[in-house]
């Protein structure tokens, strides 16, 4: 009889010849638990995902509520499901009120791609200026906007009409013309090895789009829900968007994403032609109860409250000649070592310890810290022994 991790590697398809082979029971809070019941601290949240922590109970309830009514009825936009309008008044009410229209996705990566072609029906334009490092997700056009050739290369012709321009850079502003539908631009970076821009930045890119008329898109795919201390990211730099994107957290651990825009700018799917964007499974009614209930529960528990303590916390406690640079705001972090070698091994030697960690994609000499909101004071300590017991042992 084969192991499951034997029928897994015959029969999953794989994206690395070197999968970590973890595999877990069952999770709760900040914890993931192997078959022998050893507890894992998870610094990474899925990527994002579990803000809240894995199985709160505010969220397994609702799902278990919605089960019970429907799942699965009609393509989205076609029927009036109460789980979407619930969760697309209810994000509504907390955003700008330019903000006022929800298309509900299955992924970040479906919000990036929706995006790009409403902003570019809005416009009647056909370029996009995105960014070095930047990353969208893996899909066709996603990859078009992604900042990373290594990525990517294998796999042109993508989109044409996509010019690059530099993080945080104010000469790069220039860039954008009358001829440019969108900027397409991470709030903080995440891939990048969490990059965060100056304020003056971010309010001259805005400022540079409103000249313009491009539609500016922030994704905030990793960095909404509270991440980096408050609900949404641009609120660090006093900007709104014309069109958020989000995805992530947004479930509650379960798939889903959304591109949110005004009703103008929205109505551009409508006709010429109609159903300008259509998905089966966006927006699915168990996935939207458990994001309501996810952003109710962050809401109503304060969550963001100690988001900067937690965050001041990690960067008291790592601290070592070995650490080159911890980068970040709340907790979206990146903390930068010398190399990836050096970085990759303490990862492996943490995971053995039981700290799940990893590293970024575009910025592999750095380690990801990005754990659950509602992790406490007492186990940050114990995963900050574990990683620094790790960075001694190589140093």
């Amino acid at each position: 009889m084969p192991t499951l991790r034997q029928l897994f590697l015959a029969n999953n398809a794989q994206t690395t010849n070197f999968p970590l082979l973890l595999e877990f029971e069952r999770a709760e809070g900040v914890y993931m638990f192997d078959k022998q019941g050893r507890g894992f601290i998870d610094l990474i949240s899925g990527i994002g995902v579990s803000n809240l922590g894995h199985s709160h109970p505010y969220v397994i309830n609702a799902i278990k509520d919605q089960l019970d009514k429907y799942m699965h009825l009609m393509v989205y936009g076609e029927y009036v499901q109460t789980p979407q309008v619930k969760y697309a008044e209810k994000l509504i009410s907390i955003l700008p009120e330019n903000l006022q229209s929800v298309y509900f996705t299955n992924s970040g990566a479906e919000a990036v791609e929706g995006a790009l072609k409403l902003a570019k029906r809005f416009t009647g334009r056909q370029q996009i200026v995105a960014f070095h490092h930047s990353y969208h997700g893996s899909t066709h056009g996603a990859l078009s906007v992604m900042g990373n050739e290594e990525f990517k290369q294998a796999y042109r012709p993508l989109l044409p009409g996509v010019t690059f321009a530099r993080f945080n850079d104010m000469n790069d502003l220039e860039l954008i013309t009358d001829q440019v539908a969108c900027v397409i631009v991470e709030t903080i970076q995440g891939e990048a090895g969490i990059q965060v821009p100056d304020k003056t930045y971010m309010q001259a890119l805005r400022k540079r789009c409103d000249k313009t008329g491009t539609l500016l898109i922030l994704d905030e795919i990793q960095a909404a829900f509270g991440r980096t201390g408050k609900l949404f990211a641009f609120e660090h730099f006093a900007i709104v968007p014309d069109i958020l994107l989000l995805a992530k957290a947004m479930g509650g651990g379960m798939p889903l994403g959304a591109f949110i825009a005004s009703d103008d700018i929205m109505s551009a799917l409508k006709e010429n032609p109609i159903l300008g964007h259509i998905t089966t499974f966006g927006g699915h009614p168990v996935c939207c109860a458990a994001g309501l209930a996810a952003l109710e529960a962050l809401i109503d528990e304060d969550l963001l409250t100690g988001v900067a303590e937690k965050e001041a916390l990690f960067r008291k406690l790592l601290v070592h000649p070995a650490i080159k640079d911890i980068r970040g705001k709340g907790l979206m972090l990146a903390i930068e070592f010398e190399s990836f070698g050096l970085n990759k091994k303490i990862i492996d030697r943490c995971i053995e310890n039981g700290v799940i960690t990893d590293w970024f994609l575009h910025c592999s000499s750095s380690m990801r810290i990005a754990p659950p909101l509602i992790i406490t004071p007492a186990q940050i300590e114990t995963a900050c022994a574990v990683i620094m017991e790790t960075v001694n042992f190589y140093s």
